[in-house]
């Protein structure tokens, strides 16, 4: 007689949209590691629908709307009595983590934390000390080139590294998309190599003849604008990297993409200045493959980025800041051109752009970058299998991890009885 299916609860803080963010594309990644596997998925989310959603039903996957500070969630996770739990992004483990773990025990809950917020939010904060100090600055070698002892210094006192780190400790397994990002929770926070699994972005690399360059033109930028890294790397690029560029290459052009494109960026479109925003593409490996260059000048961010895990896909050579090639390389040579300084940016866009022969090795590089790195079928054997071998330990995996029970007890009180007050007054409404 078979077994019956792993059942498979995702409580998603947004509806995936893989068309919009690398987020979204990551999380339909894993829900195909689980498909692939025969394993019965529901994907549950408190968020609203987004205009990009991807259609999980046609895939098999159950979806169910549920409520924040609700008992609703209670008799439904009971009556579903998942296997494993994932909780997609740190702010869902904390509102629904103690009534996983009230309602299903034996659960095993795994955290998807996409990229460390916490990592994210105080690079952004040190960014913006920096443009008040020195508003004129174009060159930030100093806030690409920290060691990880500093980005801990620099996080540690934070809310949200307290919170998010927290949050990894309370889980049985956090997938984390970048293995730097590991090694800053290892060493410096001293979180167990045994919770946390390096799952990053899953590319098949291609097998096919790219786009060749004489049948290219034109530099291209993409990302979700609600991203706040994207958004400051478009006003950095309009400001100061692009206009370098035009000087140099009069007839080039900049295709701007992203999902939902606010007015804001759409008051920058200047097609006089070469400086187009498009707006959102609908088909951005499409428009990836037509250009010559991509432009990703990121200032700020944490994870890796999926807009230059496309560009290696579609053969598109990218120029990009320290912060936008950290995680995704290693030892292995870059697709492009990296610089810290809008001048060295605007250099290396413009060498790249003009250099048949350096792009061409660009674009091979990416093609190895992809096979050895981000295989798809590597990686998601390896997730099922740490998976699998945790449910199987799970009691003595709990056991050997009291700091997360520790931190369960104490934070998954407080928790209920602020969900459970809010339930009631909003009864009384």
């Amino acid at each position: 007689m078979s077994q019956p299916a792993t059942k498979i609860l995702v409580i998603g803080y947004v509806w995936p949209e893989p068309r919009s963010s690398a987020a979204g594309g990551h999380m339909m990644q894993i829900l195909d590691c689980f498909l692939r596997q025969g394993w019965d998925i529901t994907f549950s989310s408190p968020a609203t629908t987004g205009e990009h959603k991807a259609d999980l039903a046609a895939l098999g996957i159950h979806e169910r709307t549920i409520e924040l500070n609700s008992s609703s969630f209670d008799d439904f996770i009971r009556e579903l009595a998942p296997d494993i739990v994932l909780f997609d992004r740190f702010m869902m483990e904390e509102q629904f983590g103690w009534r996983v773990e009230q309602q299903c025990p034996h659960a095993l809950r795994v955290l998807e934390t996409s990229d460390l917020q916490s990592l994210r939010d105080a690079r952004q904060q040190r960014l913006k000390e920096h443009l008040k100090n020195q508003p004129d600055c174009d060159d930030f070698q100093a806030l690409f080139t920290p060691a990880l002892h500093e980005e801990f210094q620099l996080m540690a006192g934070t809310d949200l590294a307290k919170r998010e780190i927290a949050a990894i400790y309370r889980c049985d397994i956090s997938l984390m998309i970048s293995n730097v990002e590991i090694q800053l929770l290892t060493e410096h926070f001293k979180v167990p190599a045994a919770l946390l699994h390096w799952f990053p972005l899953l590319v098949e690399a291609p097998t096919a003849a790219f786009t060749p360059y004489e049948e290219r033109a034109h530099f291209l930028s993409i990302g979700n604008f609600r991203h706040a890294p994207n958004w400051d790397a478009v006003l950095w690029m309009k400001n100061s990297v692009w206009p370098l560029i035009r000087q140099r290459l009069p007839g080039a052009r900049l295709h701007i993409y992203g999902a939902y494109t606010p007015p804001k960026a759409t008051a920058l479109h200047n097609p006089a200045q070469g400086f187009h925003v498009m707006n959102w593409a609908e088909d951005a490996l499409q428009v990836m493959s037509a250009a010559r260059i991509c432009l990703a000048p990121l200032r700020f961010g944490a994870g890796i980025k999926g807009k230059l895990a496309d560009a290696m896909l579609c053969g598109t050579p990218n120029i990009t800041t320290p912060i936008g090639a950290e995680g995704m390389a290693d030892t292995q040579p870059w697709p492009g051109l990296i610089a810290e300084s809008a001048s060295a940016l605007a250099d290396a866009a413009v060498a790249l752009y003009q250099d048949p022969q350096a792009w061409t090795q660009a674009q091979e590089n990416g093609r190895q970058l992809l096979a050895e790195r981000y295989a798809p079928a590597l990686h998601g054997a390896q997730l099922v299998q740490r998976l699998e071998q945790c449910r199987r330990e799970l009691s003595q995996h709990r056991r050997t991890n009291f700091t997360g029970s520790m931190l369960r007890h104490h934070l998954h009180k407080s928790t209920q009885y602020m969900a459970q007050w809010i339930e009631a007054k909003n009864r009384a409404l």
